[in-house]
């Protein structure tokens, strides 16, 4: 049977193969496309400020005038929202601290962050269901235990929901993945429990091999502060809340490569962005339609399939107990054989029953991953399509 399904360890293969060329280059697709319209952007307007030195605002200071540019009139729109146009109108001025800089350098396949200098990973493990208020109010805390410092510390899903939404708002040009979605009812239940692991774990795999996000204060905060610190954990996350560098300012932090090699064809640019627009939409698409597919093919082997094969059994089933009606000595052997028939196809359907589990329910969880990265995608795309518009 197992024959018949699909490999997920051959697309797990694939996905960590991904992910090694992801810590390897510094950054995804999308990302390398801003930083190369970003170096521009640097490049022929700013004249470039090394971290840790004043960024003063407008005239020449900021990346262009706003006599030469036209504010958006969707103040709405992710471009405005971002930041970008206000960095662009040279808008954005503040004093950048070393400990701010991300660096972009020139790799092999072009702009690219600069790599961890302290590569860690971080396990997920053992949720265990914990109480608070005197029993009054439940929750699953999740042990993590970071390589980069050997601590364990316990944290909520509440706990990774104010991570993400701390890094979404720092980096809108990066693509901050998706964390596995809240429920309301069964959240104690084991299977869920089991299953919002696994994609939280996903998750920090991510974060961790990210060169930019894997340093981030917040994201350090989170793993290192101890659980039973209260009062350390809120004052990193105020700190992580006023963090002054973000929208417009984020952009100053951005250190970009100069010199020979370091000017780009933004025609070339340009069509990079398009063609990578092209390829989300429909890799978008086809993301779904495999969801789709495939959560309708779990369901039939779970509930259909299941149910067909333990109809043929309970036929056997019933002849063999028809038989066994029969006194005759020979009929011992017959029946024996029939009622093994009917166990046989009872556990076929236990087998159908149980096979999502062992290769579908795995690789829709990572591509739950991928449709997040593609969620965000489309913003990151008009910051990009943004910036190029405005270059002269």
């Amino acid at each position: 049977m197992s024959k018949n399904c699909i490999s997920s360890s051959m697309l797990m293969g694939k996905h960590e193969e991904l992910m090694k060329n992801s810590s390897r280059t510094g950054t995804s697709l999308p990302e390398n496309l801003f930083l190369i319209v970003r170096e521009q952007l640097s490049l022929g307007s700013r004249g470039g400020h090394p971290a840790g030195h004043p960024h003063p605002p407008g005239g020449g200071g900021g990346a262009k005038s706003s006599a030469t540019v036209s504010r958006n009139l969707n103040r709405f729109s992710t471009f405005v929202k971002s930041g970008g146009e206000a960095f662009v109108l040279g808008e954005a001025s503040g004093f950048v601290k070393d400990g701010d800089k991300l660096c972009v350098v020139l790799g092999p396949r072009g702009p690219e962050w600069q790599e961890n200098p302290y590569p860690f990973q971080c396990s997920i493990e053992d949720p265990t269901k914990q109480t608070k208020f005197k029993g009054m109010k439940s929750y699953i805390a999740y042990k993590l235990v970071p390589s980069h410092t050997g601590q364990q510390v316990h944290r909520r899903y509440k706990h990774f929901d104010w991570l993400y939404g701390r890094l979404a708002e720092k980096f809108p040009v990066i693509s901050v993945p998706h964390l596995p979605e809240k429920q309301a009812t069964g959240r104690f239940e084991e299977d869920f429990i089991s299953k919002r692991r696994k994609g939280l774990a996903w998750w920090m795999d991510h974060m961790c091999s990210h060169p930019v996000l894997a340093q981030c204060d917040a994201f350090q905060h989170f793993l290192t502060c101890p659980s039973t610190d209260e009062k350390a954990w809120k004052q990193g996350k105020r700190k992580a809340e006023k963090d002054e560098m973000v929208g417009a300012h984020f952009f100053l932090t951005i250190s970009v490569p100069t010199g020979p090699g370091a000017s780009l064809d933004l025609q070339e640019v340009e069509s990079q962005v398009d063609g990578f627009k092209a390829f989300t939409k429909k890799m978008d698409e086809s993301a779904l339609q495999l969801n789709h597919t495939a959560n309708e093919f779990a369901r039939k082997q779970v509930t259909g399939f299941k149910k067909e094969y333990q109809k043929v059994g309970h036929s056997f089933k019933c002849l063999s107990q028809a038989f066994e009606l029969d006194q005759q000595a020979f009929s011992a052997g017959l029946n024996q054989a029939i009622a093994f028939t009917a166990e046989a196809y009872d556990a076929i359907g236990d087998l159908f029953a149980d096979q999502p589990r062992q290769d579908l329910d795995p690789v829709m969880d990572l591509l739950a991953l991928y449709q997040g990265h593609l969620a965000n995608f489309p913003d990151i795309i008009h910051v990009q399509k943004g910036l190029l518009v405005e270059i002269p």
